[in-house]
């Protein structure tokens, strides 16, 4: 199995009433998730959720802490996924959709209904309305001297 990570990002509207969901169209249907995408090698996990939420809504973010991790081994395509998500907070940009090959719809869903497309599994069913989140910490590159002391 291949490993992947995917980053999203958690938006709330001014009044954390609603989240900012986008609609993937999918190979044999479409499907809502939060905004982001894979990482690219070489890439963190913040500038990658920053970069796909820029690419799939036009919208600026920053990001915050953590507010989930969950994994998932899809078994068609032998990948093990594993979503970070970041809670968010836009700073600027306009909602556009700039690669409708790839997204149908950009939305404002109550947060009780994007909570149905956020997690594989009921158990986590309220979770969306926990404040507490986990720092990220991203800590740059180590380099190691190879020989000697």
């Amino acid at each position: 199995m291949k490993r992947v990570d995917v980053a999203y990002v958690l938006l709330f509207d001014e009044k954390k009433e609603n989240v900012l969901m986008v609609k993937n169209k999918g190979k044999a249907d479409s499907y809502y998730t939060l905004p982001g995408g894979t990482v690219e090698r070489g890439e963190t996990l913040e500038k990658a959720a920053i970069r796909e939420v820029k690419e799939e809504t036009g919208l600026d973010v920053e990001v915050g802490g953590i507010f989930s991790i969950s994994e998932v081994f899809f078994e068609e395509s032998q990948h093990h996924v594993i979503f970070f998500m970041f809670q968010g907070t836009i700073i600027g940009g306009q909602l556009n959709i700039s690669i409708p090959e790839e997204i149908e719809e950009i939305t404002w869903m109550a947060r009780e209904k994007a909570e149905e497309y956020i997690h594989f599994s009921s158990e986590m069913n309220g979770l969306i309305n926990q404040p507490s989140i986990v720092p990220y910490l991203p800590r740059g590159k180590v380099v190691t001297k190879v020989g000697g002391s």
